[in-house]
């Protein structure tokens, strides 16, 4: 080592010496027992739902690694025969993927507006738009259910989807803008000298580029929507509710229904963790493209 290298060394600060040694092989055993761990919940209700009532009552679920004989697919047969669980996936299905195309559909179309078409007030009319992704959903509850209220749609799936298309539009218009801006001006330019309007410019040129960001957005969505239980437990219908707010009336009417919430709860965990895992790609590269410019 040389007397330059030695000085620079000695400069650099603990954590730096530190984080200059963890190589990649270190790293890398760290992330994935980082990622063990927080998949460790998963797994654990997993195994619970394999189990039988009994065995979920007397021991831990990581105790079914000494007798994986036990394990029985019983809960997940109770949950089939089980109409309300049934029904609220079908409900949460029916909530989430319009939810999900609206939200990407307005908001490529609004996006495309504030990047690339010139009309009064477009700058202002942005900063509205991102001034709105700082209001809490908690803020609107009580006016909005009002709101609902008064025009006759309070307790239907229509005013679900029509709360989370109006929450998610401010963060797709934000996202989806900020990508579409950095699409080079010439191929722009170049496709309407082809003679491509607003509208082939649009679905020829922008979607295609903006695939990373659009499926990030979709991918956002459908798991804010699929999670969520606030706004499916105040607007959602009481008869047909999503299977989170199904799941949580379980737990209240039922409290020793392990056999059909274990299965349950796996099945509503284990399906926006499909989704993520399946685009995660795209989100991440998405969201990085659309928050830097």
């Amino acid at each position: 080592m040389t007397a330059v290298e030695g000085i620079v060394r000695a400069r650099q600060s603990l954590p730096a010496r530190i984080a200059s040694r963890a190589g990649g092989g270190a790293l890398r055993v760290f992330l994935i027992l980082v990622a063990l761990f927080w998949l460790m919940p998963t797994v654990g209700l997993l195994l619970s739902s394999l189990r039988s009532p009994a065995d979920i009552a007397s021991t831990g679920w990581w105790k079914t690694f000494a007798d994986p004989s036990r394990f029985t697919f019983h809960n997940y047969a109770s949950l089939l025969d089980n109409s309300t669980i049934t029904n609220s996936l079908l409900s949460t299905i029916t909530i989430t993927v319009p939810a999900t195309v609206l939200v990407v559909v307005i908001g490529s179309l609004a996006g495309y507006a504030f990047a690339w078409m010139d009309f009064p007030g477009r700058d202002w009319w942005f900063m509205v738009v991102v001034s709105l992704l700082v209001v809490p959903v908690q803020v609107a509850l009580v006016p909005v259910a009002k709101l609902f209220g008064q025009i006759g749609i309070f307790e239907t799936t229509a005013d679900v989807i029509i709360f989370h298309v109006a929450f998610g539009l401010p963060f797709a218009i934000f996202l989806l803008r900020n990508f579409f801006a950095e699409i080079p001006r010439e191929l722009l330019e170049a496709a309407r000298l082809d003679g491509a309007g607003e509208i082939r410019l649009f679905t020829r040129v922008v979607m295609p580029l903006g695939g990373p960001a659009i499926a990030s957005l979709g991918i956002f969505q459908f798991l804010w929507v699929w999670n969520d239980m606030l706004v499916a437990l105040i607007f959602a219908d009481s008869k047909h509710p999503p299977i989170t707010v199904a799941l949580q009336q379980q737990v209240r009417q039922f409290g020793n229904n392990i056999d059909v919430l274990a299965p349950g709860a796996f099945v509503s965990m284990v399906i926006p963790l499909a989704v993520f895992f399946a685009f995660q790609r795209q989100f991440v590269s998405g969201v990085m493209a659309g928050a830097v410019k």
